[in-house]
Parts: structure tokens; C-alpha cells; sequence
């Protein structure tokens, strides 16, 4: 129904009835907006609209619905339009007669949001009641909660249509003969009970849960009986993210935090076998459904109902990345926000682990089996699969090598070392200390190509991809949004430096504090501090790393291979593509098992034995930060490993093999810090240094040589120039030539490295076997 349909066809009187106020003769009426000794409301039933003197709160009949259910805009056209329909038959039809909705269903759910509101008007006249909801921290303010004092079929409000409707939807119940009468007794239902509707599809109250105020023992739960609707309601059919809690009173905990309500879905699953077929039919059509959250207790019978619910809910949505939050022990969402603050469970939802959906129905292993087996035997593929399944993947020895293969197969050609490196990195990104980096290369060489692909094997709703990044932008994200997200800046060079001063702190406080204006309810401009969490993961492209000292100090630094031999290999393979040679749904499921392996890897703390016993070469530069970044690389491979790795105390132990890894898939990237020339620019003086030796050469020869246009061309002639390492001579009206001044031996200084290396792992080796 239209809104001026709605405004035309529902009085104000009317709406004020339903509630049960009754204007003054001044049409005046207590304000229910705020706390109101004296009438300060003015309604106005000529004009239907309403003013508060006090509190200054307007509207129309729409707006007063709105603000005194505490409903959005559309819920509250959807209430007016079911009043038009129920409340007032006489002014709808013109009649004198008044008529009563016919079917059992409208009269239920008329008369059940009926008493909700004199539930809800019981909770604000009981103090015990109050003071109850105080007690459990729960907003009665906030939320939609009432009370049953058990005496709504007492005195004048008794009547016989009232018991009837009571007695048919559960409120009451026969109880014998009432001794000073000698007729019909009735015991209300959920007596000093709170209570929390229950809704159907269209957002109707159509049944409640109850919660004893006075008895904490024995039976302190109620349902209504058959009971119908969910809590909070239906979920939006546009959900992307879904938190099912194990209680009502655990999700009305969390709907009073506006992070979580603006930022989730939530809903109630009826305790831990309460998922029923009517929530399993409200989750099943969410089409754009990207993850399931479990918030349950803390204990074992929590455990166990979410193991058993994620089965069958990803039976209904595959391809959803199901989560859950891990509760402290015998803690729930209610226990943790009466004796903490509710910062406490933004966290633990934010570190929430995913459940990773690594098994076959066919195969019946839990997840928590398999993480307590210390070491995995490998497991052949079986014949029915082109691609192993991904708990294969993760016991196969060389497992690194395997995910490289797979990279390959997923359509990122050559760059063998970095591309896995990348993926390695790319990984950390749930991990309480992600990692970064940054892709050099010359204008077209492929980087922001190569860390785009590499995005494409993390799961999709994890990635946040950015061209252009604004100076004051990274300060107006929400405090969690970048929180275990990986971030792609396709155009490093692209950011003013307030945006990169901005990235810096994110990397390495992992936070950005800011002081902002803001107005309060009274519209008083105040300050506030205003915090953006930063435990995300980072992957650049630039052409001018050297500009960007600090953040490449803070980073992991790679150059794209710009060698003959791998633009062969991208022409090769573009060639392949445009013939359809190319498989591209093996390229798919490579993609897709790839998310899987991310999706199967739990956060976990690993101990490295040989972090003591293993150093760096003394002339890298900046060898603390280099240091820390190599040891997190040994880290983030041994989590990699870790369905092969052995715990102690809860972390997993690094191996020997670890080391080596990151020692060979490390090794370019120690170079980069070594070398005084960046990746692109030693790339450049190579190729001269092999066709020029000791010959005097022209831009132009160059140019010929190595393949590059003027602009970039003679930007590395520059560098090179002034770093000393080609001498130019001659004059600008004649043409400059230049001369090779200094041959460094960049070739000794790898091998050395390389020594170096190996040198320490062989003396590590012999103690192996002892450990």
C-alpha cells in the first residue's frame, strides 16, 4: 500500500488506541518517547501528526509506529498496513457495525501483537522487571521485551473474547475452580516471566519465548505452544553474513551492539537441538549468502551442535564459508557481556576460526579429530577426481611444492618463486600478525597482473581490491572492517603520501587513531577518538620502489622477472588461450581448491626450535626488520605444514624443512634488501653489462638492447648515472654515450648468500633426529 494511502486510511486516534494511550481534552497525552511526568505529547487528529514539547520527537501515524516498536521504515509501513486492515474495520468499510478480522490466523496474530504491547507496557510499569533486564545487562530500552505479570485477565480487563483468544494461542490455561467464585480458574502461561516475540515472514508477532524473572532452577525457559516464528525475525533475503546463536536471550545480548547488528544477520537456532525446518527454510533461500557464524556456549554440548549444524547447513549452501566464534569455556554470549565490556565479543568475532569443509559426507572425520593427530600419513587421490581433495593436499610431503602446481594450474605462468612467496604471504592474512608486500617491476611488466591472480586464490569475500586509495580514506573505514582481510593496491604510485603515512601505521601498529567532531543527541559538536583496526595482509605494485623507502622496509620485496625468457612464456601461454588450448575449468577448480587449502588452515601459534641457530649475513640492510620478516615467512610456512607438524603445548613445532623452504622461496627477496638497485632497475644494468662490457654505448643502442621505451629508458640511465655505476660523457647538442663504470659482482654476492645458508642448515642437520 502506498504511503499517502496508509496516512489517508489510518487515523492517529486509532494508532493511539491500539496502544492504549487516550489523549487529555487538550489532546494532550504523556509522551511515550521519554520519561514524561507531565503531558507534553500534542497530537493533532485533524492533521493526524504529533509533537512532543519535551523531547521535540514529530511525525505522522507512520513515524509513531516506527519509533515506538523500534522498527525500520519498511517494517513499520508493514505494521500500518496490517493496523488498516485490523484495527479499524469501521472507518475502512464505512460501517457501523465493527467487524473482527474472521480467519483464526489474523485473529492470532492480532491478538498475540495485541498483548505484546501490554506485555510491553507491563516491563516499563515493573521495576522487578526492570531491574531483572539490568541484571542480565540486557537494553529493555533497545530491545523488543516485555513482561507478563500474569494479571492481564484480571479486572476490567477480563472479558470473555480475551479468554477464548488466551486460551487458544496458550496465554492461559485451565486451572480448576476458582474456590472464593466457584467458576472457571485460569493459570496465566510464563507467569513473572520476560518475554521476546517471535516472528513470521511478515514480520508479525506470532508467538514468545519466556524467561522466569523468579525461578532460576527448574524450568526457566517457555515456548508458547506450537511454536511458530523466529527471533529476531526472518533474516533479509540480501544476508551476506549470518550469526546463528544457541539462545534468544544470547542474540538479544548482541542486538545492542550497533557493530554487530549493522555488520551481521542474526538469528536464534532454539538451543543446540533447536535447529528446526523453519530456520533451515529461512536460510535456504539466501542467495547471496557468504558465510555462516556459529556463536554458541563454551561447552561441550556447544561443540557438538555446531560440528552437527554446519553438516547440514552447508548440505543447503555449499559454496558459504562457515565460521565459528570460539567461546571461552563454559562462558555464552550473555555471561561474557554481564561481566565484560561488549568490545569482548566484537573480538572474539572478529577472531572467529572457519570451519573448514574439508571432508566428504562419505568419509564421516570431524574436523577436531583430525586436528589432534600429530602427524598425517599422505593420501592418494582417488580415481573419481581430476584435482586431490584438499585434506589430501594438506598431508602430501612437499606439500609447498604441490600448491605451487597448483598456482600454475590456476593461470599464473613463470615467476615460480614469487608467485608462491606471494600465495604465502597472501595467507597470513588471519593471522594476528599478517604479512606485506611489494611488487616492483617496470610499467607494463605484469606486476599488478601477477598480484591480482594471486587474489583470485583467496577466498573472494576475504579480498578487498583498490585502484586508487584517498588520503583520508583508510581513516573512515570501521574499526573491524579491514580486520583479516587481504588488500590489493593495484598502483602504489598512485598514493599521496598522507595515504601512505596512513598504510605505514596500519603495517606496523596495526591501528589508526584519529581525533573526529562529531554531534551528540543534542547536537552538541564534541570530540572523539575514532580507531581503525589493521591486522589485514598487503599486496602492492609500483615502478618506483625506491621512492617508498619506509613502507618497503615494512614490506616483502619482489621484482617481476622482466627476462626474455619469461615474456616468451606469457606469449606462449596467451597464444594457447586465444587458440582454446587452454583448459580453463581446470584453471577454475584450481582456484577453488586453493581457497579451500585457506579456508581449511586454522590460526595457529608455532615455536621454532631454530630461530636462535640460524642468522642473516651482516651487510643486508636493515637487518632487525629483515630478521623479523624472515622468521615470520619460517612461521607462516610451518602453519602451512601444519597437518604434518607436531604440537607441544598447543603450538606447532617447526621442522628443519621449514627452514629450508623459506630459505629457497626467501632467498630473491634478501637480495632485493641486499642490492643498492631495485629489482627492475639490476634487471636493466644486467642486460648491459652483458652486451656492453667495456663498450661505449648510445640511448638508442641501449633502447635496442634491452627492449625499453625512451621515458622508462632513460629514468634507469639516470639512476644508474648518479648511483655511479655508468659514467656519461660527451654533450647534449651531440648526444650523450655512456660507459659501464662500475661491474659489481652481484652473481658472488648470490652465491655467497646462498653459502651462507647452507652452511648453517647442514649444521642444524645432524641434531634433526634428536628433536
Amino acid at each position: 500500500m502506498e504511503i499517502s494511502l496508509i496516512k489517508q486510511n489510518l487515523p492517529l486516534a486509532n494508532v493511539l488506541q491500539h496502544y492504549n494511550f487516550t489523549a487529555d481534552k487538550n489532546n494532550m497525552l504523556r509522551c511515550p518517547f521519554h520519561e514524561d511526568t507531565t503531558a507534553s505529547l500534542q497530537v493533532s487528529f485533524s492533521q493526524n501528526k504529533y509533537k512532543c514539547h519535551a523531547c521535540d520527537k514529530k511525525g505522522d501515524v507512520i513515524q509513531f509506529v516506527q519509533d515506538y516498536e523500534k522498527l525500520t521504515k519498511h517494517e513499520a509501513l508493514k505494521k500500518c498496513t496490517a493496523m488498516i486492515e485490523t484495527i479499524a474495520p469501521t472507518q475502512k468499510a464505512n460501517q457501523t457495525v465493527k467487524q473482527e478480522p474472521t480467519t483464526t490466523a489474523i485473529v492470532n496474530t492480532y491478538f498475540i501483537e495485541k498483548m505484546f504491547l501490554s506485555f510491553r507496557k507491563g516491563l516499563l510499569c515493573s521495576e522487578p522487571a526492570k531491574e531483572y533486564c539490568k541484571s542480565r545487562n540486557l537494553d529493555f530500552d533497545k530491545l523488543e521485551v516485555g513482561f507478563n505479570s500474569g494479571q492481564f485477565h484480571h479486572g476490567a480487563r477480563k472479558d470473555e473474547k480475551l479468554i477464548n483468544d488466551a486460551l487458544q494461542s496458550g496465554l492461559l490455561i485451565l486451572g480448576g475452580t476458582n474456590s472464593r467464585t466457584g467458576g472457571q480458574a485460569y493459570k496465566p502461561f510464563g507467569n513473572k516471566s520476560i518475554l521476546f516475540p517471535l516472528k513470521n515472514k511478515e514480520n508479525q508477532i506470532v508467538s514468545f519465548y519466556f524467561r522466569s524473572t523468579i525461578n532460576n532452577e527448574n524450568s526457566k525457559h517457555f515456548y508458547l505452544k506450537n511454536r511458530q516464528g523466529l527471533y529476531p525475525n526472518y533474516p533479509n533475503p540480501d544476508t551476506r553474513k549470518l550469526l546463528l546463536t544457541e539462545a534468544i536471550i544470547d542474540t538479544a545480548s548482541l542486538l545492542q551492539i550497533d557493530e554487530v547488528k549493522e555488520n551481521y544477520t542474526l538469528l536464534t537456532s532454539y538451543g543446540t537441538n533447536g535447529l528446526n525446518e523453519e530456520i533451515l527454510n529461512a536460510i535456504k533461500p539466501l542467495k547471496q549468502l557468504e558465510e555462516i557464524i556459529f556463536f554458541f556456549d563454551g561447552d561441550k554440548a556447544g561443540n557438538e551442535a555446531v560440528a552437527k549444524y554446519a553438516e547440514i547447513l552447508r548440505t543447503l549452501h555449499p559454496k558459504a564459508k562457515i565460521s565459528q566464534v570460539e567461546t571461552p569455556k563454559d562462558e555464552d554470549i550473555n555471561s561474557l557481556i554481564i561481566g565484560h565490556e561488549t568490545d569482548i565479543l566484537i573480538h572474539l568475532i572478529d577472531q572467529r576460526k572457519e570451519l573448514p569443509f574439508l571432508f566428504s559426507i562419505e568419509e564421516h572425520i570431524t574436523v577436531k579429530k583430525e586436528i589432534e593427530i600429530e602427524k598425517r600419513e599422505p593420501k592418494l587421490p582417488t580415481s573419481n577426481s581430476q584435482l586431490p581433495t584438499t585434506i589430501d593436499i594438506l598431508k602430501q610431503d612437499n606439500l609447498l611444492q604441490e600448491i605451487n602446481k597448483l598456482i600454475e594450474q590456476s593461470g599464473i605462468v613463470g615467476e615460480a618463486n614469487s608467485r608462491l612467496l606471494l600465495f604465502i604471504i597472501a595467507s597470513s592474512y588471519k593471522t594476528k600478525q599478517p604479512l606485506h608486500a611489494i611488487v616492483q617491476g617496470s610499467s607494463g611488466s605484469g606486476k599488478t597482473h601477477l598480484i591480482s591472480k594471486i587474489a583470485d586464490l583467496v577466498p573472494p569475500e576475504d579480498v578487498l581490491r583498490f585502484t586508487r586509495i584517498t588520503e583520508s580514506s583508510l581513516y573512515n573505514w570501521g574499526e573491524y572492517d579491514l580486520v583479516n582481510k587481504l588488500l590489493i593496491i593495484e598502483d602504489l604510485d598512485g598514493l599521496k603520501e598522507e595515504a601512505l603515512f596512513a598504510m605505514r601505521e596500519l603495517i606496523s601498529n596495526q591501528k589508526l587513531s584519529s581525533s573526529v567532531s562529531i554531534k551528540d543527541k543534542k547536537g552538541n559538536i564534541k570530540s572523539v577518538k575514532k580507531e581503525v583496526k589493521g591486522v589485514f595482509s598487503s599486496l602492492s605494485a609500483t615502478t618506483k620502489g625506491d621512492l617508498y623507502e619506509d613502507n618497503m622496509s615494512r614490506s616483502f620485496l619482489l621484482a617481476v622477472d622482466e627476462s626474455q625468457d619469461q615474456t616468451d612464456k606469457i606469449i606462449s601461454y596467451q597464444n594457447k588461450r586465444i587458440a582454446g588450448e587452454i583448459n580453463e575449468t581446470q584453471q577454475e577448480k584450481a582456484k577453488e581448491q586453493l581457497q579451500k587449502i585457506l579456508r581449511a588452515l586454522k590460526t595457529e601459534e608455532v615455536q621454532n626450535p631454530y630461530a636462535t641457530q640460524i642468522q642473516l649475513p651482516e651487510n643486508v640492510h636493515k637487518k632487525r626488520r629483515l630478521n623479523e620478516m624472515f622468521q615470520s615467512i619460517i612461521k607462516q610456512i610451518t602453519i602451512i605444514n601444519q597437518y604434518q607438524r607436531r604440537t607441544q603445548n598447543n603450538k606447532l613445532i617447526t621442522e628443519i624443512t621449514d627452514v629450508e623452504e623459506a630459505v629457497e622461496i626467501f632467498f630473491e627477496s634478501i637480495i632485493l634488501k641486499i642490492d643498492e638497485l631495485d629489482g627492475s632497475l639490476r634487471q636493466f644494468f644486467e642486460r648491459l653489462k652483458k652486451n656492453f662490457k667495456t663498450d661505449d654505448f648510445t640511448r638508442f643502442e641501449a633502447m635496442e638492447t634491452t627492449g625499453f621505451k625512451k621515458t622508462q629508458l632513460q629514468y634507469y640511465i639516470n639512476q644508474l648515472v648518479q648511483l655511479e655505476y655508468i659514467k656519461q660523457f660527451g654533450h647534449s647538442n651531440k648526444g650523450f654515450k655512456y660507459r659501464i663504470a662500475y661491474f659489481d659482482d652481484i652473481q658472488n654476492v648470490r652465491k655467497k648468500l646462498k653459502d651462507h645458508f647452507i652452511k648453517q642448515i647442514q649444521n642444524l642437520k645432524p641434531n634433526t633426529n634428536e628433536r
